[in-house]
């Protein structure tokens, strides 16, 4: 038996209303074995060898944090591209500044083209958005002169524009057609992005480019302060070598954190050329299961279009300009879809964006619900860009729960207002205080890259509101420090299944903290985002932030 190790810190925040707070923390073998003072562990102290570790007598404790979805191969893959955004990143080896207009954005592509030695080598870039940069499309592309293929990967990921360079790279001709795509502007989008990516993959997944990507991808989990991260759409490039990978890079002695696979049922459906199929493989995949790599009975479904392309599907009056949105999987597919994993017991994850894409999975919840009732399901809303009150009433009754993404209301409200749906519903993006006074479970997640990965973050805009203009937008929407704790702790943990293992701090669950220097409880609201993380501990081991 091994021995016991006492974390001892200023404050430790347990998330456990019946203990909330403690000063030491008893670990042996990576779980808790208990939670308390030095002199309440003495039970357990006086019986068996043990150490003290005061490092963080000056610090604040919290279970580690949870990020339900993000998606390491995307950002992996988009983290070895050049960054061209409209808002400032903040990455643990660079800030970058933003760039708001189309002659900045081309006027990069040409720093960045210079700065490259071999002209076949392709340029990619992330970040992308039409309502700061324009309408860039092939013909702008090719109009630089430049004679290296140029992949301009849209902020929403969801979408790209190459020039005729790439095209030819791809091996994609103006004779071609397939859906969501315009070949003569250089546009793949949505359903039309698979078969840009099918043409990419060869290098975008090439092992070493892959492998630098995913170690820089360690380094963005690991910065946020995360100890449990959700791949929410796993195999949304291929997932043998995504699995392959992973295993190499994440399943190391030296990651900080553990990752919960979720298929992407839609891509294996298409796939395995039905439903029924992919769910026997799906099936086997918990066989592959490591120590820091996990299948369970998650399947992720997707709605309508991403939101920052602004292609989520919304009820009238719609879009101020009159354009229509975008269906990823078309009603009756979805429905179909979600039918054979519901009737398996599978807990069904659905990308919403536009209160259309909602009310699509909230009819298609309802429909489940007088087929073969469940309890507990766990049938997940993911993103919650835009909804209505009523909406979110259905959400209780039917037994849902959100994972939201919190940061579309800082990046995108204000230039929506403006430019996209007016005033009224930018201000009340992200519904949340809405959601906690109905008690619907409630989780923040990063979808990284389309946030940040940074729970304080997420946090902070929750709390405050305050969007990247620096306006307050809906404050009755609002959620309370605390709230906003347990959407990256507890409730996190809960919408991976996971809340008895991991999300809070009490005998039994596995020692996972995240080290801060100061308590979110304690600071100003308009603090939160600033407070240093020191690192983390995973399973009962110190891992600091590199600095």
């Amino acid at each position: 038996m091994s021995e016991i190790t006492v974390f001892t810190a200023r404050s430790i925040i347990t998330m456990d209303p019946s203990l909330p707070r403690a000063t030491a923390v008893a670990v042996r073998d990576g779980r808790i074995l208990e939670v308390g003072t030095l002199d309440s562990l003495q039970p357990w102290l006086s019986q068996h060898p043990h150490t003290v570790d005061d490092r963080f007598i000056d610090q604040i404790l919290m279970p580690g944090f949870i990020d339900p979805h993000l998606h390491p191969t995307m950002a992996a893959i988009l983290l070895n591209m050049q960054f061209i955004t409209a808002v400032e990143w903040r990455l643990p080896w660079a800030t970058i500044k933003p760039t708001t207009s189309k002659e900045g954005f081309l006027e990069r592509l040409v720093e960045l083209d210079r700065q490259m030695g071999d002209d076949d080598e392709p340029l990619f870039t992330w970040g992308y958005h039409q309502l700061w940069h324009g309408h860039i499309r092939r013909q702008d592309l090719d109009a630089l002169e430049i004679a290296r293929p140029i992949v301009c990967w849209h902020r929403s990921f969801h979408e790209i524009v190459v020039n005729g360079a790439m095209l030819s790279w791809m091996g994609i001709n103006a004779q071609d057609s397939h859906v969501q795509t315009n070949i003569d502007d250089g546009h793949f989008y949505e359903n039309g992005l698979r078969v840009a990516i099918n043409a990419l993959n060869r290098h975008i997944l090439a092992p070493e480019r892959y492998g630098e990507g995913l170690e820089r991808l360690k380094r963005v989990v690991h910065f946020g302060g995360h100890t449990t991260i959700g791949d929410m759409a796993a195999g949304l490039f291929n997932l043998e070598s995504e699995l392959q990978a992973a295993a190499l890079l994440l399943d190391t002695d030296d990651t900080p954190f553990r990752t919960q696979m979720v298929p992407a049922g839609n891509i294996l459906g298409a796939k395995y050329e039905s439903h029924e199929a992919a769910l026997g493989f799906i099936k086997t995949l918990p066989e592959k299961n490591t120590h820091r790599l996990e299948f369970r009975d998650h399947v992720k479904l997707f709605t309508d279009g991403a939101f920052f392309s602004e292609l989520m599907q919304l009820s009238e009056p719609g879009y101020i300009d009159g354009h229509d949105g975008e269906w990823l999987m078309l009603p009756e597919q979805f429905e179909a879809a979600v039918r054979v994993y519901w009737n398996a017991g599978y807990k069904v994850h659905v990308h919403c964006t536009g209160d259309l894409g909602l009310e699509m999975a909230l009819d298609t919840l309802e429909k489940m619900q007088w087929e073969r009732p469940r309890f507990d399901h766990r049938y997940t809303i993911e993103h919650f860009g835009f909804c209505t009150q009523e909406q979110v009433r259905r959400i209780k009754a039917l037994g849902a729960q959100v994972s939201a993404n919190i940061y579309y209301l800082y990046e995108l409200s204000d230039i929506y207002a403006k430019r996209s749906i007016g005033y009224e519903r930018a201000r009340q993006i992200g519904r949340l205080g809405s959601v906690a006074r109905q008690g619907i479970p409630l989780a923040f997640h990063s979808d990284f890259t389309m946030a940040p990965a940074l729970p304080l973050n997420s946090a902070h805009i929750a709390v405050n509101r305050i969007n990247a203009a620096g306006d307050e937008m809906g404050p009755e929407e609002k959620l309370t420090v605390d709230q906003a704790m347990r959407a990256i702790t507890i409730e996190a943990a809960y919408m991976l299944g996971m809340e008895d293992e991991v999300g809070s701090l009490r005998a039994g669950k596995k020692a996972d903290f995240t080290v801060l220097a100061n308590d979110p409880y304690n600071v100003a609201p308009s603090e939160l985002r600033d407070i240093p993380i020191w690192g983390t501990v995973f399973e009962g081991r110190p891992f600091p932030i590199e600095k």
